[in-house]
C-alpha cells in the first residue's frame, strides 16, 4: 500500500514537472496514500477517524496561498513606503543581500514542514515491516530526509523555477524578499499547528500578492489559473494513480 501511495505521488509530481506546473508534493503524497488506502479497504479506510486531519489539510489548501498572498502584498507595500525616497539602485543593492536571509528563512520552514513527511513515510515502512518496536523516528531517518530534500532543492527543477520566477510575474530582489518572507510565515503558521501544508501554494500566493502591488495586470492570471486547477486535481489525480497501482500489484499477487 505504501509503495502504491508513493507511486501515485511520484508519477503525478513528474507529470506536473513536465508540464512546468508548480504543484504540491505534500498534497500529492496525501492523495496517493488515500487512494491506496481506499483501494485496499474502501472509503472507510480514510473516513471518519481521519476527518479532522482531512479538514485541516483541505482548509489550508485554500488558506496557505491566501495567507502568503496577503502577507507578501502587505510586506511589499510597507517596503515601497519605507524606501520611497531611496534610489532604485540602492534598494536593489540592499535587497540582493537581504534576499539571502529571506531565502534561508523560507528554506528553513520548507524543511520544517516537508521533510517531516518523508521521515514519517520511511518510519512507517520500518515500523510496518517490524524493524522498529515503536513509531519513533530514528535519527538516521531524519538526516536522510533532510539531506534528500536539500539535494533535491540543489538539483532544482528549472521548468518549475522558470514558471515561479518569470511566468507568474516579474520579480526583482525586493519582490523576492517580500514573497519569500510572506510564504515562510504562512508555512511556519501551518507547521506550528501540525498541518502538512504546501510550500508551493504558499510561495505562489505570495508571488501573486507581490505582483499585484504594482498593478493587477502585472500578474499573468492565465498562468495562475492553470496552477490553481492543477492544485484542485492533485489529490484526486494522485489518489487515482495510487489506486490503479495497487490494483496492478494485487493482480500480480504482490500486495
Amino acid at each position: 500500500m505504501i509503495f502504491a501511495g508513493l507511486s501515485g505521488a511520484i508519477l503525478w509530481s513528474l507529470l506536473t514537472w513536465w508540464l512546468a506546473l508548480p504543484t504540491s508534493s505534500s498534497h500529492a503524497l496525501i492523495g496517493g496514500y488515500a487512494g491506496a488506502a481506499v483501494a485496499k479497504g474502501g472509503m472507510g479506510a480514510v473516513m471518519c477517524a481521519s476527518c479532522t486531519a482531512w479538514t485541516k489539510t483541505l482548509t489550508f489548501i485554500v488558506l496557505s496561498p491566501l495567507i502568503g498572498m496577503t502577507i507578501g502584498h502587505l510586506l511589499m507595500v510597507a517596503i515601497l513606503w519605507i524606501f520611497r525616497s531611496s534610489s532604485p539602485h540602492r534598494v536593489d543593492h540592499w535587497f540582493r543581500r537581504l534576499q539571502l536571509v529571506s531565502a534561508a528563512f523560507f528554506s528553513l520552514n520548507h524543511g520544517g514542514n516537508d521533510a517531516q513527511k518523508t521521515a514519517g513515510i520511511i518510519t512507517a515502512v520500518l515500523f510496518s515491516a517490524g524493524y522498529l518496536g515503536s513509531f519513533d523516528v530514528p535519527m538516521w531517518v531524519r538526516f536522510a530526509a533532510y539531506a534528500a530534500i536539500g539535494l533535491g532543492t540543489l538539483a532544482g527543477g528549472w521548468r518549475i523555477i522558470a514558471t515561479m520566477g518569470t511566468k507568474i510575474t516579474k520579480l526583482q530582489p525586493v519582490g523576492g524578499f517580500a514573497a519569500e518572507t510572506g510564504a515562510a510565515i504562512a508555512i511556519f503558521t501551518a507547521t506550528h499547528f501540525g498541518i502538512p501544508v504546501s510550500t508551493t501554494h504558499a510561495i505562489t500566493g505570495a508571488i501573486v500578492g507581490v505582483g499585484s502591488t504594482h498593478r493587477l495586470s502585472a500578474v499573468r492570471w492565465g498562468v495562475a489559473r492553470k496552477i490553481v486547477w492543477a492544485w484542485v486535481i492533485t489529490i484526486p489525480a494522485s489518489g487515482a494513480i495510487a489506486a490503479f497501482t495497487y490494483e496492478i500489484l494485487l493482480a500480480f499477487d504482490l500486495h
